[in-house]
């Protein structure tokens, strides 16, 4: 079922927003300040790409510099990029078949406002949060 969920998100717009994170993410790789950033918005392209069946969790080791690099990046693009996930949730939503979409959608939410201090892991990985 994961498998058919996910091709049916790639085709329905997983495959734009995955392209519009990477092309985000080779944006902010240009500068030194910007490669935190810029890896953190490759995380979010590949977890947006095929999101069922994978899971977020907190890096227990991420520190202070993750929690201030949340807050510049809640700021300037955080917001933006949830309030995108939001309306296209509900849009998805309006339909049965979208439903699963558009819970995927709100999913990507947290990811978006504060991706730094998180890791992609599968859903089904007994030791996600002992790393």
């Amino acid at each position: 079922m994961r498998l058919l969920l996910n091709v049916i998100w790639l085709v329905f717009g997983g495959l734009v927003m995955a392209l519009g994170y990477a092309v985000a993410g080779v944006v902010l790789a240009i500068t030194v300040v910007g490669i935190p950033f810029a890896i953190a918005s490759f995380r979010m392209a590949n977890f947006a790409l095929w999101p069922f069946g994978r899971r977020l969790v907190d890096v227990p080791t991420s520190g202070a510099m993750a929690g201030i690099g949340n807050v510049l990046w809640l700021v300037l693009a955080g917001w933006w990029l949830a309030l995108g996930h939001v309306l296209t949730g509900i849009a998805q939503c309006i339909t049965v078949i979208g439903i699963p979409l558009g819970i995927a959608n709100f999913k990507l939410v947290p990811v978006s406002l504060l991706p730094l201090g998180k890791e992609v892991v599968d859903a089904d990985d007994p030791y996600a949060f002992t790393r």
